[in-house]
């Protein structure tokens, strides 16, 4: 192609490369110059154009772009007319792009003049959605480069969104709202539903390995979602054995997409069974969209495949359950809250704070583990026999608050406990003051700890939790006798996990036998 700016003698039947105002008129770049135009050009005082003239072997913008398209429309794919150099593809089915991100570069290094542009490889599209666009930089691109570039383009595809049967089992544990189960399969029926697909539910059953698998051989759905009460973080948690023990398989635990790190990818023969991570509690996008998507669209979801989302992975910050700002570690101190203020009715007689272990009362030791690991002064939040329990502590450095609602639940000792946080502090372990095994250096590594971090044994977590500034409206809205469970299973793409020295943070010295065992062990 040449490109000058030639005497208007010369620039008859040319391309106008650039726009003009002329005459009280405007001339579009791209204008076939006429012989008119030639001498309007003239009698405005003009000698010269920036004109384009076609080579004989170039192919003119539109007919380059629209042979491309053509070369590149597959199924579910169709080519629009080409207008200014260019030519778009759009979904003719609603579905997820199939396309080589390799013959994209390709085709993009064959000639600077030709582009092509697509949405990501796999993203979802709806129905008349642009999914690429080919664009003639030039007024023309050489015939030898259109041919090649129609030689190595291979066929855009969609694949199309089935209208599968997919149903929903919600398992449930003390503490996890029905409201929060509710609005679990809200969202999820319109994720469903959003697909062209049929949603049901199942009925909500317990947090149990046996009784999930059993709710899984009923169903026969084509694709089982299980939202469990509690996050699944080893295969040997509830949701991954119950997989197992009704005749399946797992593919895959956790995916590097966050949110949505701690999904479980399973089947029962060729039906899909996917373990909810706990953002999808949540409408914003996690990696649960993705699996699902391609689950429905038929298209073969791997570990290989699972494994290969990475790069990307990280989704934007609007689309986290929670900004990614309120998990960060903010400045200042993490302290201890140690709840101290129950009733003891388990315990028969005694109260079983007061109860002595090693010489000392069993709150005592956990304040003097809150007090070795370094941390500020515990928040000790009092209630039945408040006075003994102080007594208790001797002269130890604490904060003595009273829950007068303390009969109320455990929630309510909570709250009373999280409104007393100084300004100061960034976050606060709630401690339990019947777990007399705590160690100093995990209440150290929990404090230091990002964002909301639980200690894990042997798979499963426990106590104490840290919970960041940015989580105490939520739990200042409990009540009941509950604690932050439902919580953590919402927030369970969030965690910190730091690994427990041992099995103290399973403690919980309720009864006279719980007590006997602790002061039998070695």
């Amino acid at each position: 192609m040449i490109f000058a700016s030639l005497p208007l003698a010369e620039a008859e039947g040319a391309i106008l490369a650039h726009g003009l105002a002329i005459a009280d008129e405007r001339w579009a770049k791209g204008r076939i110059l006429t012989a008119a135009d030639i001498a309007t050009a003239s009698a405005a005082g003009l000698a010269s154009l920036t004109v384009a003239r076609l080579a004989a072997d170039d192919v003119a913008e539109d007919d380059a772009a629209a042979a491309l398209a053509a070369a590149l429309a597959g199924t579910g794919v169709t080519a629009l007319p080409a207008a200014h150099g260019r030519a778009n593809l759009a979904a003719a089915q609603a579905g997820i792009l199939c396309l080589d991100a390799a013959m994209v570069a390709a085709i993009n290094s064959i000639d600077e003049a030709l582009t092509l542009a697509t949405l990501a490889r796999q993203a979802p599209v709806s129905t008349g959605e642009i999914v690429a666009t080919v664009k003639v930089i030039r007024y023309a691109v050489a015939g030898d480069a259109l041919t090649t570039a129609i030689a190595a383009a291979r066929p855009l595809a969609i694949a199309g969104f089935r209208p599968l049967a997919v149903t929903l089992i919600a398992t449930s544990l003390p503490g996890l709202s029905a409201k929060t189960i509710a609005k679990t399969a809200r969202v999820t029926r319109e994720r469903v539903e959003a697909l062209g697909c049929r949603f049901t539910e199942a009925a909500v059953i317990g947090h149990d390995a046996a009784a999930l698998a059993a709710a899984l051989v009923r169903c026969d759905a084509d694709i089982i979602l299980i939202a469990g009460a509690s996050a699944t973080v080893d295969r040997g948690d509830v949701i991954p054995a119950a997989i197992v023990a009704a005749g399946g398989m797992v593919e895959r635990l956790g995916m590097p997409v966050d949110p949505g790190n701690l999904l479980v990818l399973g089947g029962l023969g060729q039906r899909p069974v996917i373990g909810l991570p706990g953002c999808a509690r949540s409408p914003k996008r996690n990696g649960f969209d993705i699996i699902l998507e391609n689950l429905v669209a038929g298209l073969a979801v791997t570990s290989a495949s699972i494994a290969a989302m990475g790069a990307g992975g990280l989704l934007p910050e609007a689309e986290r359950p929670q900004p990614r700002a309120a998990q960060m570690h903010l400045a200042g101190p993490t302290g201890a809250i140690i709840l101290a203020a129950g009733r003891s009715s388990r315990m028969g007689a005694a109260h079983k704070l007061l109860e002595l272990w090693r010489g000392k009362p069993l709150v005592a030791h956990v304040a003097d583990a809150v007090a070795a690991a370094g941390l500020p002064p515990p928040i000790v939040v009092l209630g039945a026999r408040a006075a003994d329990v102080r007594s208790a502590l001797g002269d130890r450095p604490a904060q003595f608050i009273f829950a007068a609602d303390h009969a109320d639940g455990l929630a309510h000792s909570l709250r009373a406990g999280i409104a007393a946080v100084p300004a100061g502090w960034a976050g606060a372990l709630v401690c339990l003051g019947d777990m007399p095994r705590v160690e100093p250096g995990l209440l150290h590594a929990l404090a230091a700890a990002p964002g909301l971090a639980v200690p894990v044994w042997d798979g499963r977590s426990g106590n104490p939790v840290r919970w960041p500034r940015g989580l105490f409206p939520r739990l200042q809205d409990l009540v009941g006798d509950v604690g932050g469970k439902a919580i953590l299973a919402e927030q369970a793409d969030a965690l910190t996990t730091v690994t427990a020295p041992s099995d103290a943070i399973f403690d919980d010295i309720d009864t006279p036998a719980a007590l006997t065992a602790l002061r039998q062990r070695r």
